[in-house]
């Protein structure tokens, strides 16, 4: 166990404990706010190293622009352009950096699949349709569309 979370632990336990000789329904609430910092320090560390490649055409569709959204650096991408028989690699991509491929001519519609790891050498891969008159990449955009989302 981490170190953190061992002094978020026994700190968390004994005001739990303090707080019970006073009163004992304050000692649950502190009890169940130490439960979701323990679980919330869980989570982040679990999303660390994380990183996550994504594909988009450029503007003007002459480029596929490669970007990393993640929170860690990618490693050994391998990016392949299925009906145009493009493949190109990329040896590493910082969090929040992009790259682009420039292409010989533009492009209507291609599927990129794109391959990566970690620094810790876990392995993704993600696969994009891109479309010069498709929709842009929305970080807004819910998973389940409610409310007629557009």
């Amino acid at each position: 166990m981490d170190r953190k979370i061992q002094i978020l632990l026994v700190s968390g336990i004994v005001i739990t404990l303090i707080v019970s000789l006073i009163n004992i329904y304050a000692a649950g609430i502190v009890f169940v706010i130490l439960i979701a910092l323990l679980m919330s320090v869980a989570i982040m560390q679990d999303s660390m190293l994380l990183p996550d490649v994504t594909a988009e055409l450029r503007e003007d569709a002459k480029a596929v622009v490669i970007r990393n959204t993640g929170t860690a650096t990618a490693v050994k991408i391998h990016v392949a352009l299925v009906p145009m028989n493009i493949e190109f690699d990329l040896p590493a991509l910082d969090a929040d950096q992009a790259h682009e491929y420039p292409l010989e001519k533009m492009i209507e519609e291609v599927k990129a699949v794109v391959t990566f790891e970690n620094t810790k050498g876990d392995i993704f891969s993600h696969s994009y349709k891109l479309s010069a008159c498709g929709s842009e990449y929305d970080p807004l955009k819910p998973m389940i569309p409610l409310f007629q989302w557009k």
